[in-house]
């Protein structure tokens, strides 16, 4: 049976870089790259933690959520994160 939960999620890696992918269970996926099975990006910079997710009702809708993230620069993806609650440790000046 399919999932009807549908999410886009933003990983932070053990280099402070992001990684966003889409799942239907965000649990297991964290635990996937943990483990290194997750992905080539991740298994270079584990460890991760999931510092945000969002459900859609669609695959469609979560992996445009995806792409379009995956498209800002780093200061655009830290606000992105920042308006939605998701703290982040200060890695600038400007404490972003």
């Amino acid at each position: 049976m399919a999932s009807s939960e549908h999410y886009f999620y933003v990983l932070q890696c053990g280099d402070d870089s992001f990684y966003a992918g889409y799942t239907t269970d965000t649990l297991r996926r964290e635990q996937e790259h943990n483990k290194g099975i997750g992905s080539k990006y991740t298994k270079a910079r584990r460890p991760v933690r999931m510092i945000y997710k969002e459900v859609f009702g669609s695959r469609t809708e979560a992996t445009k959520a995806e792409a379009a993230f995956k498209k800002l620069t780093r200061k655009q993806k830290e606000h992105f994160l920042k308006v939605r609650g998701t703290h982040l440790p200060s890695s600038g000046p400007d404490g972003i």
